[in-house]
């Protein structure tokens, strides 16, 4: 090869050498032409070689920072990749443990504007195109009139995505406005509304199933808020019936966490629209049950998985509701009776909680029936 064609160093081009050793050869030639030119010039000889050399230590902690710059990229995007497999794989868990979605179905994907919603809707078009089943989606805003709300960000969206919409126009921001007293919340009769808007254009369109953006941390904020200001053990169900018996209701991010949807979301850069009519209201009861769980998983890692698992693992034996279990009529048989007793067993019932101490909780060995008997004795 000529010397006329042989390749420049890496240095001459604009995306520096991959490989370390070659950016140091690089460092040390570009130090010596620079040396070459300042000597050419006139330059004594040892001020340009301190020159020389504060040119070569200030490529070699370029190319150091630059080589440190790839090193996060990458495992940003390892997280990323590991973030979008993780809320695919609860998404489809979930379709699949409650039966969801069917061959046939057409989904309204309800849009709000929100992180959740966005969410929702991506992920069911990616499982769309490689799940066994076929199914088709429609994503449906309802635009309620409130002030400032830019109209042109969703239908945007939907295009440069490509799935078919509606934008429904219903002014309830005057109507919840003119009927809620200011400084009361508008949240119940804004959704009652929505409701039973996009109940009629579900009907309107022919969709099977309406899918809503609710998650994992929305159903135990539903559960808490019942029981502090309800009075109920009532939670957020990932499928019903609505009360017209028209209608299967969806949640298909009921095991997502809000977190991974918020980060799923910034990498993704969906056109968030924030809600201004309800969502943002200080001193909500859900920004309240919200604040607590996220303190608790805080400080008691693990607590919140464990609540919401034990959602799905109801002994109504043991409970009071006297419609779940027949206590009036019980008596007792002389025959064994499967988890009659279960409430007193010895603590391995409640498995071995790290931290039970930290959190203020019996630990396995303070309290058990055996040591009970042993008191009772003495």
């Amino acid at each position: 090869m000529s010397q006329a064609n042989a390749p420049l160093p890496s240095f001459f081009n604009d995306t520096p050498s991959a490989d370390p050793a070659r950016r140091a050869a690089d460092a040390q030639l570009f130090a010596q032409a620079a040396l070459a030119v300042e000597a050419a010039a006139g330059v004594p000889v040892a001020e340009a070689a301190l020159h020389a050399a504060e040119r070569a230590e200030a490529s070699q902690a370029q190319a150091h920072a630059q080589a440190e710059d790839a090193a996060r990229a990458k495992r940003h995007a390892f997280e990323v990749n590991k973030l979008s497999k993780r809320l695919h794989r609860e998404v489809g868990q979930a379709i699949t443990d409650f039966h969801m979605i069917e061959d046939g179905d057409k989904v309204m994907v309800c849009m709000s504007g929100g992180k959740d919603s966005y969410g929702m809707l991506d992920i069911l078009m990616n499982l769309q195109k490689r799940a066994p089943i076929s199914f088709e989606i429609v994503a449906v805003n309802l635009d309620q009139k409130q002030p400032g709300f830019p109209e042109h960000v969703l239908p945007e969206y939907l295009t440069k995505v490509g799935v078919p919409f509606r934008i429904e126009e219903q002014d309830t921001y005057s109507v919840v406005k003119r009927v809620v007293p200011e400084g009361k919340t508008t949240c119940s009769l804004c959704s009652r509304l929505r409701r039973g808007i996009l109940y009629r254009v579900a009907t309107e369109l022919g969709c099977t199933k309406i899918a809503l953006g609710h998650h994992r941390d929305d159903i135990l904020q539903t559960m808490f808020m019942n029981m502090f200001f309800g009075s109920k053990m009532k939670g957020m169900p990932p499928k019903l019936v609505t009360d017209n018996g028209e209608h299967v209701v969806i949640r298909p991010m009921a095991y997502c966490r809000e977190k991974d949807l918020a980060t799923y979301a910034e990498h993704r850069e969906f056109p968030i629209i924030p809600c201004n009519l309800c969502g943002s209201q200080e001193g909500l009861q859900r920004q309240q049950m919200r604040e607590m769980i996220n303190d608790w998983d805080t400080r008691f890692p693990g607590r919140v998985d464990n609540m919401f698992t034990a959602l799905a693992n109801i002994v109504p034996s043991h409970m009071m509701d006297r419609s779940l279990y027949p206590f009036t009529t019980i008596k007792a048989t002389g025959a064994p009776v499967p988890g009659g007793d279960i409430a007193f067993d010895e603590d391995e019932a409640c498995g071995d909680t790290p931290g039970a101490a930290s959190a203020g909780l019996p630990g396995e060995a303070s309290v058990s029936l055996a040591s009970l008997r042993m008191r009772k004795a003495d």
